[in-house]
């Protein structure tokens, strides 16, 4: 059979487009594609829900892929081990408490088991604006970020989403729109972004599993971000809190969906 560039490029097409369609509407949209994104929509994927990620940059997985400095091994502690077990991923005992694994395999499973799962995942999209109904989050405005980047006047397109899962890291990329919007209305104690602190990695991690809620009607927040808008500490290259957050968000909104 001779290879024929027109079919090629009509199959990309076809296939994209049946993809895009079928994600307009949305249980739950998820920005960023980090491992607390993932797991997230592991989770939601898994139990049936619609669910659809968009990462702005090519690749899929945030900070895990470069480990510590790019040494690319991560920690996580014995009380997130399980998550990684669910997935697949070889985990390795370094001390009481302490285990290790391959920062590579680690978040290529996670990505490749949540789109097996079911979850719908964007790149190079970048989240220009939300939706807002009555003082709610319902859905998110796009654009590709080649767009954004360039700084081309070109209009986005919008999916709807009953609920959106912040997970941008430390750029909180969503809650930011909304405190724009919304000044001073975010349920922090100040109403505003209280922005991250130093690192203390102990505090971090427990602080990201308290900081994972609904930080504004629809929008939740996850992972790095969740400690960002409410003001925690960073917690280096340890990946336990992440992996937590993503599966706590999922639970907590797998009861309201």
């Amino acid at each position: 059979m001779e290879l024929n560039e027109i079919v090629i490029t009509r199959a990309i097409i076809d296939r994209y487009y049946e993809k895009l369609i079928s994600s307009l509407e949305n249980d739950v949209a998820i920005v960023g594609g980090g491992p607390s994104g993932l797991v997230a929509g592991y989770y939601l994927a898994k139990a049936g829900k619609k669910v659809v990620m968009y990462e702005r940059k090519l690749s899929i997985g945030g900070g895990m892929w470069g480990g510590g400095m790019m040494f690319n091994e991560i920690v996580v502690q014995e009380a997130a081990i399980h998550i990684l077990e669910e997935f697949g991923v070889c985990i390795k005992k370094y001390q009481d408490g302490y285990y290790t694994a391959d920062s590579v395999e680690a978040i290529s499973t996670l990505t490749s088991k949540s789109v097996q799962a079911g979850l719908g995942i964007f790149n190079c999209m970048s989240v220009e604006d939300v939706i807002m109904r009555t003082d709610r989050v319902t859905g998110l405005v796009l654009n590709w970020s080649a767009v954004e980047m360039s700084g081309l006047h070109i209009d986005p397109l919008a999916v709807r989403a009953d609920f959106i899962i912040d997970a941008t890291g430390h750029a909180t990329e969503v809650v930011k729109v909304v405190h724009k919007k919304v000044p001073g209305q975010l349920q922090t104690s100040t109403g505003k972004i209280e922005g991250e602190k130093s690192m203390w990695s102990d505090k971090a991690e427990t602080l990201t599993l308290e900081n994972t809620r609904e930080v504004f009607p629809g929008l939740y927040v996850a992972g790095m971000a969740a400690n960002a808008t409410f003001g925690g500490p960073r917690m280096g290259p340890i990946f336990g809190g992440m992996l937590l957050s993503g599966e706590k968000v999922a639970k907590d909104l797998l009861e309201r969906i």
